[in-house]
């Protein structure tokens, strides 16, 4: 992320706090963060405190007028390489809506050719009024804008209801994903069908057999998804984390659980990822009561548990791609290999657990990817985000008909 461009436009709203959590942690991560306050927007938040976390002066409509070499609009117009809007105020959504351009933001917007992400803010009457929602959809309708989803809640109006801004930390990402896209959603109408996180398999109500993975690399592997334009659906075991808006989460705990859902959305599926790190016994009783600690056996008699990726691939039909994933210490290569083989998968990504900063709970990762003609693909250490990118760089060459402009 060092060095990479971005500008954040502000508009007026009490949701303009929330952009100061994105632009501290932006400039953390080494981006570049320019940022334009509408006058409306300087109401909520000052000037000073975007400069003072960006490391840079924050435009207002009087920079807009001052003399320079340049006009300012087009200096930041071809400098940019995502630029955010937040909060949409339905004013600056008309403006945009319309091509019109009365201010400093809206001049640099059309000043440039960037990937515009935009995440909405107001009152639930006001953004369920005809004509917003229809500047809304005109808008979507220009392929530089990526709408976010608004929230539902408790607004600062006391309103419950539709029109809170997304998260800081899912904007984050979203621009995180344009930058390594710049814009292109080659998974439009593609249906992404993803497994997550850990399953467990339960002796009574309060013991099971589980595994420490946490689903961040599922969860990356559905936000890269949903940002590349593709419908995702997420069947996730027990995790932390909340599903990001536009995502159709799925919860389960056991393996027969994951099966059973998993089986269930395949056959609309077009991409299925089996990331999930899925037990591979389970007891073979269940107490529906506690078990007192004299009663736990000296042997725990243990079952198999279905094995998920080889009934999806027995199931699955000739134009659908079967991911499976790897989760290996030591020699990662020779086990991925057998895996890929044995289950007839398309592809598999190999990861080691026992190496610094990768695996189970980290939020980065290093893989091995390799498809079912034996190309490999070594992704470097990186996001999770990052590596669910280079994932669905990699699928492009394997069925070229399911990916939009992209070459093979």
């Amino acid at each position: 992320m060092t060095k990479r461009r971005v500008i954040i436009g502000v508009g007026g709203g009490i949701a303009a706090y929330k952009v100061c959590s994105v632009v501290s942690t932006l400039f953390k991560t080494g981006v570049e963060v320019r940022v334009i306050l509408t006058n409306s927007a300087q109401e909520f938040i000052t000037p000073l405190t975007l400069a003072t976390l960006s490391r840079h002066q924050a435009y207002t409509d009087e920079s807009f007028w001052q003399p320079t070499s340049r006009p300012l609009h087009i200096e930041l117009g071809e400098w940019v390489e995502v630029f955010l809007i937040a909060p949409l105020t339905a004013n600056t959504l008309a403006k945009l809506a319309h091509g019109m351009a009365d201010n400093l933001l809206t001049n640099t917007v059309l000043a440039s050719s960037c990937p515009v992400l935009l995440a909405p803010a107001m009152n639930t009457d006001m953004w369920e009024q005809v004509a917003v929602q229809r500047n809304w959809r005109q808008l979507l309708t220009d392929s530089r804008f990526h709408g976010m989803e608004t929230a539902s809640g408790l607004l600062a109006c006391d309103r419950v209801g539709a029109g809170r801004m997304a998260e800081p930390e899912d904007i984050i990402t979203h621009i995180q994903s344009l930058l390594h896209t710049a814009g292109k959603r080659d998974l439009a109408g593609k249906r992404v069908l993803i497994s997550a996180g850990g399953t467990r398999e339960y002796l009574d109500p309060v013991r099971f057999i589980g595994n420490p993975s946490t689903g961040k690399m599922g969860l990356a592997l559905a936000q890269a998804a949903l940002h590349r334009g593709a419908s995702v659906t997420l069947v996730h075991g027990p995790a932390s984390w909340n599903v990001p808006l536009g995502i159709q989460a799925v919860p389960v705990v056991s393996a027969e659980s994951m099966r059973s859902a998993m089986l269930q959305y395949l056959a609309a599926a077009d991409i299925i990822l089996m990331a999930a790190a899925v037990a591979d016994v389970k007891p073979r009783e269940y107490s529906q009561e506690k078990l007192a600690k004299r009663q736990l056996p000296e042997a725990l008699p243990l079952e198999p548990v279905p094995d998920i990726v080889a009934q999806l691939a027995t199931n699955k039909r000739s134009h659908q791609i079967l991911i499976g994933f790897a989760a290996q210490t030591g020699d990662i290569i020779t086990p991925a290999l057998e895996k890929l083989h044995s289950k007839n998968l398309d592809a598999i990504v190999a990861n080691p657990i026992d190496e610094p900063d990768s695996g189970f709970g980290s939020d980065n990762n290093k893989a091995i990817l390799i498809d079912k003609q034996g190309k490999r693909l070594e992704i470097p250490p990186c996001s999770k985000l990052q590596m669910a990118h280079h994932i669905f760089d990699s699928l492009a060459p394997l069925v070229p008909t399911l990916f939009v402009g992209m070459p093979s």
